[in-house]
Protein backbone atom coordinates (compact mmCIF):
# COMPACT_ATOMS: atom_id res chain seq x y z
CA UNK A 1 0.00 0.00 0.00
CA UNK A 2 2.84 2.35 1.25
CA UNK A 3 4.63 1.58 -2.44
CA UNK A 4 1.84 2.64 -4.11
CA UNK A 5 1.36 5.98 -2.60
CA UNK A 6 4.78 6.72 -3.47
CA UNK A 7 4.19 5.51 -6.99
CA UNK A 8 1.93 8.29 -8.18
CA UNK A 9 4.81 10.38 -7.34
CA UNK A 10 7.16 8.77 -9.72
CA UNK A 11 5.73 10.19 -13.12
CA UNK A 12 5.65 13.73 -12.41
CA UNK A 13 9.28 13.34 -10.92
CA UNK A 14 10.26 11.91 -13.73
CA UNK A 15 8.64 14.75 -16.15
CA UNK A 16 10.38 17.74 -14.09
CA UNK A 17 13.95 15.40 -14.33
CA UNK A 18 13.08 14.97 -18.07
CA UNK A 19 12.53 19.07 -18.43
CA UNK A 20 15.33 19.39 -16.35
CA UNK A 21 17.70 17.12 -19.15
CA UNK A 22 16.39 18.91 -21.96
CA UNK A 23 17.48 22.34 -20.16
CA UNK A 24 21.17 21.40 -19.42
CA UNK A 25 21.04 20.23 -23.22
CA UNK A 26 19.85 23.65 -24.52
CA UNK A 27 22.33 25.19 -22.47
CA UNK A 28 25.47 23.43 -23.83
CA UNK A 29 24.01 23.78 -27.63
CA UNK A 30 23.43 27.71 -27.49
CA UNK A 31 26.21 28.36 -24.79
CA UNK A 32 28.65 26.12 -25.74
CA UNK A 33 28.11 25.04 -29.11
CA UNK A 34 26.36 27.99 -31.12
CA UNK A 35 28.10 31.00 -29.17
CA UNK A 36 31.74 28.79 -28.59
CA UNK A 37 32.11 29.22 -24.80
CA UNK A 38 33.92 26.74 -22.56
CA UNK A 39 30.86 26.79 -20.35
CA UNK A 40 27.96 28.50 -20.91
CA UNK A 41 27.32 31.64 -20.14
CA UNK A 42 23.29 30.99 -19.76
CA UNK A 43 21.20 30.12 -16.77
CA UNK A 44 19.74 26.05 -16.73
CA UNK A 45 17.28 27.34 -14.44
CA UNK A 46 15.67 30.13 -16.40
CA UNK A 47 15.44 27.85 -18.99
CA UNK A 48 13.82 25.54 -16.61
CA UNK A 49 11.28 27.51 -16.18
CA UNK A 50 10.71 29.20 -19.28
CA UNK A 51 10.45 25.83 -20.84
CA UNK A 52 7.88 24.80 -17.89
CA UNK A 53 5.87 27.53 -18.77
CA UNK A 54 5.71 27.04 -22.31
CA UNK A 55 4.84 23.41 -22.26
CA UNK A 56 2.69 23.62 -19.29
CA UNK A 57 0.18 26.45 -21.10
CA UNK A 58 0.17 25.38 -24.41
CA UNK A 59 -0.42 21.33 -23.54
CA UNK A 60 -2.74 19.59 -20.63
CA UNK A 61 -0.84 18.34 -18.10
CA UNK A 62 -2.73 14.97 -17.00
CA UNK A 63 -3.58 14.20 -13.50
CA UNK A 64 -1.39 11.61 -13.46
CA UNK A 65 1.65 13.63 -13.41
CA UNK A 66 0.19 17.10 -10.97
CA UNK A 67 1.28 14.93 -7.92
CA UNK A 68 4.89 14.23 -8.85
CA UNK A 69 4.82 18.13 -10.02
CA UNK A 70 3.02 19.22 -7.00
CA UNK A 71 5.66 17.38 -4.59
CA UNK A 72 8.29 18.20 -6.83
CA UNK A 73 7.80 21.64 -6.19
CA UNK A 74 7.22 21.32 -2.81
CA UNK A 75 9.63 18.64 -1.38
CA UNK A 76 12.16 18.52 -3.64
CA UNK A 77 12.45 21.89 -3.76
CA UNK A 78 13.32 22.05 0.26
CA UNK A 79 15.79 18.73 0.31
CA UNK A 80 17.50 21.22 -2.73
CA UNK A 81 17.76 23.91 -0.57
CA UNK A 82 18.75 21.97 2.50
CA UNK A 83 21.52 20.20 0.29
CA UNK A 84 22.65 24.05 -0.42
CA UNK A 85 23.73 24.21 3.22
CA UNK A 86 26.86 21.98 2.63
CA UNK A 87 28.03 25.16 0.63
CA UNK A 88 28.54 27.42 3.94
CA UNK A 89 30.18 27.20 7.14
CA UNK A 90 28.34 28.50 10.77
CA UNK A 91 30.17 31.69 10.92
CA UNK A 92 28.91 32.40 7.30
CA UNK A 93 25.25 31.82 8.22
CA UNK A 94 25.71 34.41 11.45
CA UNK A 95 27.66 36.46 9.28
CA UNK A 96 24.84 36.85 6.47
CA UNK A 97 22.04 36.37 8.79
CA UNK A 98 23.19 39.58 11.14
CA UNK A 99 23.03 41.89 8.57
CA UNK A 100 19.87 40.62 6.71
CA UNK A 101 17.55 40.72 9.82
CA UNK A 102 17.58 44.74 9.85
CA UNK A 103 16.74 45.08 6.09
CA UNK A 104 13.73 42.52 6.10
CA UNK A 105 12.38 44.22 9.32
CA UNK A 106 12.14 47.38 7.72
CA UNK A 107 11.51 46.24 4.10
CA UNK A 108 8.27 44.29 6.43
CA UNK A 109 6.85 47.50 7.98
CA UNK A 110 7.02 49.49 4.65
CA UNK A 111 5.41 47.24 2.22
CA UNK A 112 3.12 46.94 4.80
CA UNK A 113 2.16 50.56 5.40
CA UNK A 114 2.04 51.15 1.65
CA UNK A 115 -0.26 48.18 0.91
CA UNK A 116 -2.59 50.04 3.71
CA UNK A 117 -2.70 53.03 2.31
CA UNK A 118 -3.44 51.34 -1.33
CA UNK A 119 -6.35 48.98 -0.37
CA UNK A 120 -7.99 52.72 0.59
CA UNK A 121 -7.26 54.17 -2.44
CA UNK A 122 -8.32 51.44 -5.09
CA UNK A 123 -11.27 49.83 -2.65
CA UNK A 124 -9.59 46.01 -2.01
CA UNK A 125 -11.08 43.68 0.37
CA UNK A 126 -9.37 43.74 3.68
CA UNK A 127 -8.66 40.40 3.16
CA UNK A 128 -7.13 40.23 0.26
CA UNK A 129 -4.93 43.28 1.17
CA UNK A 130 -3.25 40.88 4.35
CA UNK A 131 -3.10 38.05 2.11
CA UNK A 132 -1.21 39.55 -0.13
CA UNK A 133 1.08 41.81 1.74
CA UNK A 134 2.56 38.77 3.80
CA UNK A 135 3.02 37.02 0.74
CA UNK A 136 4.84 40.15 -0.52
CA UNK A 137 6.79 40.26 3.00
CA UNK A 138 7.52 37.23 4.43
CA UNK A 139 7.21 33.88 2.19
CA UNK A 140 4.96 34.01 -0.52
CA UNK A 141 2.35 31.00 -0.91
CA UNK A 142 3.33 29.49 2.20
CA UNK A 143 2.42 32.45 4.11
CA UNK A 144 -0.61 32.97 2.37
CA UNK A 145 -2.00 29.53 2.92
CA UNK A 146 -0.97 29.96 6.55
CA UNK A 147 -2.56 33.38 6.82
CA UNK A 148 -5.99 32.61 5.18
CA UNK A 149 -7.54 30.32 7.86
CA UNK A 150 -6.85 33.14 10.60
CA UNK A 151 -8.87 35.86 8.59
CA UNK A 152 -11.43 33.64 7.70
CA UNK A 153 -9.73 34.32 3.95
CA UNK A 154 -12.59 32.64 0.84
CA UNK A 155 -11.00 30.83 -1.50
CA UNK A 156 -11.08 33.46 -4.54
CA UNK A 157 -9.19 35.45 -1.96
CA UNK A 158 -6.78 33.17 -1.64
CA UNK A 159 -6.51 32.42 -5.38
CA UNK A 160 -6.07 36.10 -5.97
CA UNK A 161 -3.33 36.32 -3.61
CA UNK A 162 -1.58 33.12 -4.62
CA UNK A 163 -1.70 34.19 -8.18
CA UNK A 164 -0.26 37.56 -7.84
CA UNK A 165 2.17 36.20 -5.84
CA UNK A 166 3.24 33.92 -8.94
CA UNK A 167 3.14 36.57 -11.59
CA UNK A 168 4.80 39.09 -9.95
CA UNK A 169 7.55 36.59 -8.06
CA UNK A 170 8.01 35.18 -11.58
CA UNK A 171 9.08 38.55 -13.14
CA UNK A 172 11.32 39.51 -10.14
CA UNK A 173 12.86 35.78 -10.73
CA UNK A 174 14.00 36.56 -14.02
CA UNK A 175 14.49 40.34 -14.60
CA UNK A 176 16.12 41.00 -10.80
CA UNK A 177 19.44 38.82 -11.03
CA UNK A 178 20.56 40.90 -14.38
CA UNK A 179 19.87 44.01 -12.31
CA UNK A 180 21.05 43.41 -9.43
CA UNK A 181 24.43 42.66 -10.82
CA UNK A 182 24.30 45.80 -12.91
CA UNK A 183 22.49 47.93 -10.15
CA UNK A 184 25.15 46.85 -7.50
CA UNK A 185 28.39 46.62 -9.70
CA UNK A 186 28.25 42.33 -9.34
CA UNK A 187 28.90 42.93 -5.67
CA UNK A 188 28.18 39.10 -4.09
CA UNK A 189 26.87 40.50 -0.51
CA UNK A 190 24.72 43.54 -2.06
CA UNK A 191 23.49 41.12 -4.92
CA UNK A 192 22.49 38.64 -2.53
CA UNK A 193 20.81 40.56 0.39
CA UNK A 194 18.66 42.38 -2.66
CA UNK A 195 17.76 39.03 -4.19
CA UNK A 196 16.75 37.27 -0.82
CA UNK A 197 14.90 39.84 0.74
CA UNK A 198 12.84 41.25 -2.88
CA UNK A 199 11.57 38.46 -4.38
CA UNK A 200 8.70 36.61 -2.69
CA UNK A 201 9.18 33.17 -2.94
CA UNK A 202 11.76 30.76 -1.46
CA UNK A 203 11.97 28.89 -4.38
CA UNK A 204 11.69 32.15 -6.68
CA UNK A 205 14.75 33.17 -4.36
CA UNK A 206 16.68 29.76 -4.82
CA UNK A 207 15.97 30.11 -8.85
CA UNK A 208 17.05 33.74 -8.71
CA UNK A 209 20.07 32.63 -7.15
CA UNK A 210 20.80 30.05 -9.36
CA UNK A 211 20.58 32.45 -12.41
CA UNK A 212 22.88 34.69 -11.03
CA UNK A 213 25.61 32.50 -10.00
CA UNK A 214 25.29 30.27 -13.60
CA UNK A 215 24.59 33.43 -15.61
CA UNK A 216 27.68 35.78 -13.34
CA UNK A 217 29.64 32.71 -11.99
CA UNK A 218 28.84 33.56 -8.18
CA UNK A 219 28.30 30.95 -5.72
CA UNK A 220 28.76 33.50 -2.96
CA UNK A 221 25.50 35.03 -4.11
CA UNK A 222 23.56 32.02 -4.19
CA UNK A 223 24.42 31.32 -0.72
CA UNK A 224 23.72 34.90 0.49
CA UNK A 225 20.36 34.94 -0.99
CA UNK A 226 19.44 31.52 0.17
CA UNK A 227 20.44 32.34 4.07
CA UNK A 228 18.42 35.89 4.30
CA UNK A 229 15.58 34.52 2.59
CA UNK A 230 15.50 31.56 4.82
CA UNK A 231 15.93 34.00 8.22
CA UNK A 232 12.90 36.14 6.33
CA UNK A 233 10.57 32.81 6.44
CA UNK A 234 11.03 32.25 9.95
CA UNK A 235 9.27 35.56 10.16
CA UNK A 236 5.65 33.70 9.84
CA UNK A 237 6.36 33.08 13.43
CA UNK A 238 5.89 36.59 14.62
CA UNK A 239 3.96 38.07 11.57
CA UNK A 240 0.43 35.63 10.96
CA UNK A 241 -0.34 36.39 14.98
CA UNK A 242 0.56 39.83 14.38
CA UNK A 243 -2.16 39.74 11.41
CA UNK A 244 -4.35 37.55 13.38
CA UNK A 245 -4.53 40.23 16.37
CA UNK A 246 -4.66 43.60 14.02
CA UNK A 247 -7.71 42.15 11.90
CA UNK A 248 -9.51 40.28 14.52
CA UNK A 249 -9.33 43.37 16.73
CA UNK A 250 -12.25 43.21 19.26
CA UNK A 251 -13.19 39.67 18.01
CA UNK A 252 -13.24 36.22 19.37
CA UNK A 253 -10.35 34.20 17.25
CA UNK A 254 -12.08 31.35 16.60
CA UNK A 255 -9.32 29.60 14.43
CA UNK A 256 -6.32 29.16 16.64
CA UNK A 257 -2.86 29.35 14.71
CA UNK A 258 0.16 26.80 15.75
CA UNK A 259 3.98 27.73 15.56
CA UNK A 260 4.60 24.15 14.87
CA UNK A 261 2.59 24.12 12.28
CA UNK A 262 3.76 27.39 10.55
CA UNK A 263 7.27 27.18 11.29
CA UNK A 264 9.47 26.19 8.33
CA UNK A 265 11.38 23.19 9.54
CA UNK A 266 13.35 23.02 6.10
CA UNK A 267 15.51 26.01 7.56
CA UNK A 268 16.81 23.04 10.19
CA UNK A 269 17.87 21.05 7.80
CA UNK A 270 19.85 23.86 5.87
CA UNK A 271 21.63 24.86 9.42
CA UNK A 272 22.05 21.47 10.10
CA UNK A 273 23.70 20.93 6.42
CA UNK A 274 25.96 23.46 7.39
CA UNK A 275 27.18 21.84 10.68
CA UNK A 276 27.69 18.76 8.78
CA UNK A 277 30.29 20.91 6.32
CA UNK A 278 32.22 22.30 9.43
CA UNK A 279 32.57 18.80 11.02
CA UNK A 280 33.26 17.23 8.09
CA UNK A 281 35.94 19.95 6.91
CA UNK A 282 37.59 19.83 10.76
CA UNK A 283 37.44 15.80 11.04
CA UNK A 284 38.71 14.86 7.00
CA UNK A 285 41.27 18.12 6.85
CA UNK A 286 44.54 15.67 7.22
CA UNK A 287 43.29 12.14 6.28
CA UNK A 288 40.17 12.19 3.91
CA UNK A 289 40.53 15.63 2.33
CA UNK A 290 40.20 14.66 -1.20
CA UNK A 291 37.16 12.34 -0.61
CA UNK A 292 35.38 14.65 1.08
CA UNK A 293 35.43 17.25 -1.06
CA UNK A 294 33.86 14.61 -3.78
CA UNK A 295 31.54 14.45 -1.44
CA UNK A 296 30.42 18.08 -1.41
CA UNK A 297 30.78 18.40 -4.68
CA UNK A 298 28.70 15.24 -5.25
CA UNK A 299 25.81 16.86 -2.63
CA UNK A 300 26.76 20.73 -4.20
CA UNK A 301 25.52 19.36 -7.76
CA UNK A 302 22.45 17.11 -6.96
CA UNK A 303 20.75 20.47 -4.78
CA UNK A 304 21.51 22.00 -8.48
CA UNK A 305 20.20 19.42 -10.35
CA UNK A 306 16.78 19.42 -7.23
CA UNK A 307 16.16 22.74 -7.18
CA UNK A 308 16.34 23.02 -11.22
CA UNK A 309 13.77 20.42 -11.25
CA UNK A 310 11.74 22.19 -8.86
CA UNK A 311 12.02 25.28 -11.24
CA UNK A 312 10.90 23.05 -13.91
CA UNK A 313 7.79 21.98 -12.15
CA UNK A 314 6.97 25.85 -10.85
CA UNK A 315 6.85 26.16 -14.84
CA UNK A 316 4.35 23.54 -15.92
CA UNK A 317 2.44 24.32 -12.72
CA UNK A 318 1.74 28.02 -13.51
CA UNK A 319 -1.37 28.63 -15.72
CA UNK A 320 -1.20 32.25 -17.57
CA UNK A 321 -5.13 32.23 -18.09
CA UNK A 322 -6.06 31.82 -14.59
CA UNK A 323 -3.97 34.90 -13.60
CA UNK A 324 -5.16 36.46 -16.55
CA UNK A 325 -8.71 35.86 -15.96
CA UNK A 326 -8.43 37.65 -12.21
CA UNK A 327 -9.00 41.02 -12.74
CA UNK A 328 -6.68 44.27 -11.96
CA UNK A 329 -6.68 45.88 -8.86
CA UNK A 330 -5.40 42.77 -6.83
CA UNK A 331 -2.36 43.60 -9.61
CA UNK A 332 -2.11 46.54 -9.34
CA UNK A 333 -1.32 46.41 -4.97
CA UNK A 334 0.83 43.00 -6.27
CA UNK A 335 2.81 45.46 -8.53
CA UNK A 336 3.17 47.98 -6.39
CA UNK A 337 4.27 45.82 -3.57
CA UNK A 338 6.74 44.24 -5.69
CA UNK A 339 8.13 47.44 -6.62
CA UNK A 340 8.19 48.95 -3.26
CA UNK A 341 9.99 46.17 -1.94
CA UNK A 342 12.30 46.19 -4.35
CA UNK A 343 13.15 50.23 -3.92
CA UNK A 344 13.16 49.84 -0.18
CA UNK A 345 15.56 47.03 -0.25
CA UNK A 346 17.98 49.08 -2.00
CA UNK A 347 17.89 52.18 -0.45
CA UNK A 348 18.07 50.23 3.01
CA UNK A 349 20.82 48.39 1.96
CA UNK A 350 22.41 51.48 0.40
CA UNK A 351 21.91 53.12 4.38
CA UNK A 352 22.63 49.74 6.33
CA UNK A 353 25.79 49.23 5.12
CA UNK A 354 27.39 52.71 5.93
CA UNK A 355 27.16 51.40 9.42
CA UNK A 356 28.35 48.65 9.33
Amino acid sequence: MKLNKFLVFIPGIILAFVLYTLSQGFNNIIGIELLGYKKSPISTAMIAILLGMFFGNFFKIRDSFQTGLDFTKDYILKLGIILLGIQLKPFEFLEFGKIAIPLIIICIISVLIIIKLLIKKLKIPTRMAYLISIGSTVCGTTAIMATAPIIKASRTEVSYAIANITLFGILSMLIYPYFANLYFEGEPLLVGLFLGTSIHETSQVAAAGLIYEQQFNSQETLNIATVTKLVRNTFLIIMIPLFAFLYNRGQIIEKKYSVLNIFPYFVLGFVGMIIIRNLGDQVFTVNFNSNWENIIYIIKFSSKILLTMAMAAIGLSTNLKDIKSMGFKPFVVGFIAMVTVGIICILTIESYLRFI
